[in-house]
């Protein structure tokens, strides 16, 4: 196991550079830059721009760009925010990212709860009234858009009846102990919600699925020839072949609650990463872009490592050495 673990980190090494290359082209792809726009107001000598674009780099050569901001990339030197004069791009990231964190934890432990139990109960109830009404709301989650959703809950709970607020992370200032970590449960609780309704969907379809076939399985039947219960019949031999592929699920999950979280903190006005990333976008602020782009690789990579790792904790047949 260490040795596959040390040849995956390994391989981390192209795939990054590989992943660099593209952000970066991706990047400079984009028509103009941060100054496009700016050059008609009439208040500013367009030399000032012009300058500036020096000073920052911009009038190089594109492999020259590269090499700077690759070789400050590695020594954990982001670069300076454009748009947020005077910051750096790891210090808004950092500022950002805990925000983004909980949410994506939250809603990660909400799709668990929820779909897991239901997938479960499904494949031991085929065609019954409850598993009909699941696969109805596996179909409507997968279809429905995150930011319909975020719209239709903000409506309902927010405006109408009051019960959890429309945006933010916290109730007010100076809130500390306990006061801060209930209002900042309440604060996640619908954009928890939003973000983790497609992934509920896809846990439970695939749960049902899974577990329905493993059920027809051999084993399982000797198992149950041999007078083991059907509790034992199913967390014993069912259940963890069943969770493989969640568990490939999940280690795309780690880079997908992060890209997804940049619809739903907008639909919520949730300052975290999401929100940093559409305001970069908007303004050209290509640094704090590359960065937050090439992070969310470098996530869904470390997610698929520990996704493989999970792998023989599993299921004790599945061997990398």
């Amino acid at each position: 196991m260490y040795q596959y673990i040390i040849r995956r980190i390994l391989v981390f090494i192209p795939m990054l550079f590989a992943l660099s290359i593209i952000v970066f082209a991706l990047a400079k792809a984009a028509p103009g830059d941060p100054f496009t726009g700016k050059v008609f107001d009439p208040n500013i000598d367009p030399e000032v721009y012009d300058q500036m674009r020096e000073e920052l780099g911009l009038n190089k050569s594109i492999p020259a760009q590269y090499i700077d901001w690759s070789s400050r990339f590695i020594k954990g030197e982001f670069g300076d925010s454009i748009t947020f004069k005077g910051r750096t791009v790891k210090s808004l990231i950092v500022e950002r990212f805990a925000n983004t964190v909980r949410l994506g934890i939250f809603a990660l432990f909400l799709t668990l709860i929820v779909s897991i139990p239901i997938g479960i109960y499904s494949a031991r109830k085929p065609y019954s009234p409850l598993d009909y009404a699941a696969t109805t709301f596996g179909f409507m989650g997968l279809a429905i858009p995150n930011f319909f959703f975020g719209l239709v809950v903000i409506y309902l709970f927010s405006i109408k009846l009051g019960w959890f607020p429309a945006q933010g992370t916290v109730g007010g200032p100076g809130m500390s102990g306990m006061e801060e970590f209930m209002s900042r449960i309440h604060h996640l609780i619908l954009p928890g919600i939003t973000l983790g309704l497609a992934g509920t969907a896809t846990y439970m379809r695939y749960m049902r699925s899974e577990i329905l076939d493993v059920l027809d399985s051999d084993y399982v039947r000797t198992a149950r020839a041999k007078g083991m219960s059907e509790r034992n019949v199913l967390y014993k031999h069912t259940l963890r072949n069943a969770l493989i592929p969640i568990i490939t699920l999940m280690g795309f999950e780690l880079g997908t609650l992060l890209g997804g979280a940049i619809i739903t903190e907008q639909v919520f006005n949730f300052p975290g990463l999401g929100t940093l990333f559409i305001g970069s976008v908007v303004n050209r602020d290509y640094p704090v872009v590359m960065a937050i782009t090439l992070f969310l690789g470098i996530a869904i990579l470390i997610g698929n490592l520990l996704a493989d790792i999970f792998y023989s904790i599993v299921d004790p047949r599945i061997r990398y050495d």
